[in-house]
């Protein structure tokens, strides 16, 4: 299964959702950048995807995006096959 990176803040809804659909999926380990407490974190993040939101979420090395992004990924059916399960 492809590692997953997400950035997150503490209190983010949507950050939430993420990780269940993902845990749903069979994701295990989620490697978690809280963006809320390392402003270079989230400076990083702003220049890797061109977004200041989160969640951002990485798939191996494609940047998926945001829960919406995720969830529609998951409704096309594209989501188990870009977790290699």
């Amino acid at each position: 299964m492809q590692a997953v990176k997400m950035y997150t803040t503490a209190v983010c809804p949507y950050c939430t959702r993420a990780k269940q659909l993902l845990k749903a999926r069979g994701v295990e380990q989620i490697e978690e950048v809280r963006i809320d407490t390392d402003p270079a974190a989230r400076q990083q993040m702003m220049d890797i995807t061109g977004r200041r939101t989160v969640p951002q979420i990485f798939i191996g090395d494609t940047h998926v995006g945001g829960f919406d992004d995720l969830a529609a990924l998951d409704q096309r059916g594209g989501l188990m096959p870009l977790l290699g399960a």
